[in-house]
């Protein structure tokens, strides 16, 4: 895992972890002159420049390093080199023109209690981070029961996680193949949003395979998968076939080049 930039020191004095743990819990609380103690000081350097530390008198300080990083990007450092022109390639995979047309087939599917996003790729994340979206699809494509019993809207980022996880479980219930499928980090940290745009499409291209009526929106926004035609021979037609030569073992009849040769004298070997 790489480190987001920036790195500085912060210098306190030393308090003991049950001391923390008491305060944390509401049992005690520190006074005024502890509180001040207790105060950390921050000093900011560089790889290339040696720390200073700055020590109370009579306690030793203890040294803790933190890294400050751009915000909202606490959970993702920048890239660097070769993983910078990775992630590069896969950013531009996404089509903007394949988010339009999913969009408007979302809010169709949905009906009117979906807003519209806003257009970007980031918009388009942000719209669908929280899997609640997600979730009101796949249980619009089901007439009887729905897969996702309770959809509940939550800040908390395992929460959000967890409902696209019930999304992409109930995706691959509907008959979503598995290398279609996103993974919950691809949408959740935005590493890979045109795999989200894949099994989106494919889960389209199901819904309007089937035929059901559950399907809403133009038809015309996916395509139709290729379908089972099944042909059932009986044990006469079988054994009929046995004594016909296909075509693909070759014929005996019409034009060939039997008794042919070629122009002019063979070459004779004793006479070369």
């Amino acid at each position: 895992m790489s480190l987001p930039p920036y790195p500085f020191t912060v210098l306190s004095p030393p308090v003991p972890l049950y001391a923390h743990r008491r305060i944390e819990r509401g049992l005690c609380t520190l006074s005024e002159q502890e509180r001040r103690s207790t105060q950390p000081h921050t000093q900011a350097h560089t790889t290339n420049s040696p720390s200073r530390t700055r020590d109370v008198p009579g306690k030793e300080p203890s040294r803790l390093t933190f890294y400050q990083g751009a915000p909202g990007m606490a959970n993702k450092g920048p890239a660097y080199g070769l993983s910078r022109e990775v992630q590069s390639k896969i950013d531009k995979k996404y089509d903007p023109e394949l988010e339009d047309r999913l969009v408007e087939w979302i809010m169709a599917q949905c009906g009117s209690g979906v807003c519209r996003p806003e257009a970007g790729k980031l918009g388009f994340q942000a719209w669908l981070k929280d899997g609640c979206i997600l979730s009101e699809l796949i249980n619009s494509l089901y007439s009887g029961d729905k897969p996702i019993k309770k959809i509940q809207s939550s800040g908390m980022a395992f929460k959000q996680m967890e409902q696209v996880s019930q999304f992409l479980n109930a995706a691959e219930r509907y008959g979503v193949t598995k290398t279609d499928m996103f993974q919950t980090v691809d949408l959740w940290e935005g590493k890979d949003l045109a795999a989200v745009q894949r099994t989106l499409m494919a889960l389209g291209s199901l819904a309007v395979t089937k035929e059901d009526g559950a399907y809403r929106g133009d038809p015309n926004w996916f395509f139709k998968k290729a379908q089972e035609n099944r042909r059932d021979f009986s044990d006469d037609q079988l054994k009929e076939g046995k004594s016909v030569i296909g075509l693909q073992m070759g014929s005996n009849r019409g034009a060939s080049q039997a008794g042919m040769t070629g122009y002019g004298r063979p070459r004779q070997i004793i006479n070369p």
